[in-house]
């Protein structure tokens, strides 16, 4: 008991060593020398300190950390770690894992401000959406745990008095590879329901931004998971490559664009893994002229200017009913123009900083390109520099409003992942909807309208795997999300969630005799 008390007394320490300095932390001032690998039960300091990468902070473009990739050894101890934890996390029942899950929701909620204020040093988006996030993983904690005691099979009745059942069991170590707009969020969104199945995770994050999910690790290990149930391995491709090809590796879930999708398929195949795929998308949003136009507006900036644009859900194609168009644009500018860009830590800063000097650059050549097709620049789409001078390095840009787009230009069929609207006229429903569903992806749609029957008549032609009625962007962890068509297939949050997770196994049972056919 003694050697348990001390062991949790010092991954208390550790979850706490850079969170402790958060209450005082600015824009500007923290530099991160810590491994950022976790695995075993600590944090591990890599092999060997070559290749590393600059961490850039968006706000400034300091340099925060530089990252070391996880080569081969290092990975496969990492999933030996996870094996070995799963061997012993899977044989608890779901109440004793909903235990452990919900007390690190606990600490985690307990936490929210320094980790919020962490998430937005190393991603650049407002602490006010930070501090959402982090209310989300703990929720998503909470459900999954929740859930956890509730995994059953089936009793099948067979003739001549046999029976059969089914046994939901664990696929074994799961592998996430997540995105860098939601490092944390996305880092539970994962582990959650993995091990609320009974699996284990090596996770690798965004190699942007790297510093968050081994909180995530440390706060796992101090609610009591057994020693590598949550890893941490930090790189890039080649890292994620290593994972998709491991042997010990059961699933991979990722998050991110579709061109690394296609390949995480590719390396997945040759082991026959799972995949679940959450990918791009170039979203409609659909407004009527019988809508509330106020929600519509409210609705439209919420689909467009969330993370800096940077989601992937994100409505960027907003359809306008040709009577209210001029309404419609005439407040969206004025709205637009109004939104605080800034330092992303101060609490009246609407909009922070993009992740990086080339997703910054990309941004803008969009919209430079959607000048050259013959748009229209309402507002915005350039790069903005803030008055305050420990910001001038940093990666902003003003949120734009394009007006006089078609369907064919660059801006209006590819993901331009920044703060970047592009606003199309239409006539009549069935067109619309035609238009809306020209696309390769399909994550999300949103459509606004008094008319009830409009509502639910679109949101079933929609080709999408989410459609939003009267809102956007609402997500919820009880609510399953994932793409059709190429933003890819899987679910995550909900209940459906727990089939991604598992595997089912049928067990016969014979009660009288074996038949005498030969």
């Amino acid at each position: 008991r003694l050697s348990l008390h001390n062991t949790t007394v010092q991954s208390v320490k550790m979850a706490q060593s850079i969170l402790s300095t958060m209450s005082r932390a600015l824009t500007g001032t923290l530099v991160v020398k810590e491994p950022l690998n976790f695995w075993a039960g600590k944090r591990m300091k890599p092999r060997e300190e070559k290749n590393a990468e600059p961490v850039f902070e968006p706000a400034t473009g300091r340099v925060l950390h530089q990252l070391v990739p996880c080569g081969a050894e290092e990975v496969d101890e990492a999933i030996q770690s996870a094996h070995s934890a799963y061997l012993k996390w899977s044989k608890l029942s779901g109440m004793e894992r909903a235990r452990v899950m919900l007390e690190a929701a606990r600490i985690t909620r307990e936490r929210r401000e320094d980790i919020a204020k962490l998430e937005v040093i190393n991603n650049g988006k407002c602490i006010t959406e930070a501090l959402v996030d982090i209310d989300v993983a703990w929720q998503t904690m909470e459900f999954y745990a929740g859930m956890a005691g509730t995994l059953t099979g089936q009793h099948i009745q067979l003739p001549g008095g046999a029976f059969a059942y089914s046994r939901r069991e664990p696929l074994g170590v799961c592998a996430g590879i997540g995105a860098f707009n939601y490092p944390f969020q996305i880092s539970v969104t994962k582990s959650a329901p993995a091990l609320a199945c009974g699996n284990a995770m090596v996770f690798k994050p965004s190699p942007m931004t790297p510093l968050t999910a081994v909180i995530m690790a440390e706060i796992y290990k101090e609610a009591g998971v057994p020693d590598g149930l949550f890893c941490v391995v930090q790189g890039g491709a080649e890292t994620g490559s290593l994972l998709c090809h491991h042997p010990k590796i059961a699933k991979i879930s990722f998050t991110g664009s579709v061109p690394t999708g296609k390949k995480i398929m590719e390396m997945s195949a040759k082991g026959v893994k799972q995949v679940t795929l959450e990918l791009g998308g170039k979203s409609p949003l659909i407004i009527f002229k019988d809508c509330d136009l106020e929600n519509a507006i409210r609705g439209a900036l919420m689909a467009n200017f969330l993370t800096q644009g940077q989601v992937c859900c994100n409505g960027t194609r907003v359809f306008v009913q040709r009577e209210i168009m001029s309404q419609f644009l005439e407040e969206v500018v004025k709205r637009t123009k109004a939104i605080a860009v800034g330092d992303p830590l101060l609490d009246s800063t609407r909009m922070g900083a993009m992740i990086s000097k080339p997703q910054l650059d990309k941004a803008l050549g969009f919209v430079t390109q959607a000048k050259k097709e013959g748009a229209k620049v309402l507002c915005g789409g350039e790069a903005f520099v803030p008055s305050d001078p420990k910001l001038k390095g940093g990666y902003f840009m003003s949120p734009c409003v394009l007006d006089n787009c078609r369907d064919d230009m660059t801006c209006v069929k590819e993901e331009i992942f920044g703060p970047v609207m592009s606003v199309l006229p239409f006539d009549t429903e069935e067109e619309v909807i035609q238009r809306a569903n020209n696309t390769t992806y399909g994550l999300a749609s949103g459509v606004f309208t008094r008319d009830i029957s409009r509502a639910h008549r679109v949101a079933e032609r929609l080709e999408a795997g989410t459609c939003f009625i009267n809102n956007y962007n609402n997500i919820a962890v009880e609510m399953p999300f994932g793409g059709y068509k190429m933003s890819g297939f899987g679910r995550e949050n909900g209940q459906v969630t727990i089939e991604y997770y598992s595997q089912l196994k049928t067990v016969v049972v014979e009660l009288g005799d074996v038949e005498n056919h030969f």
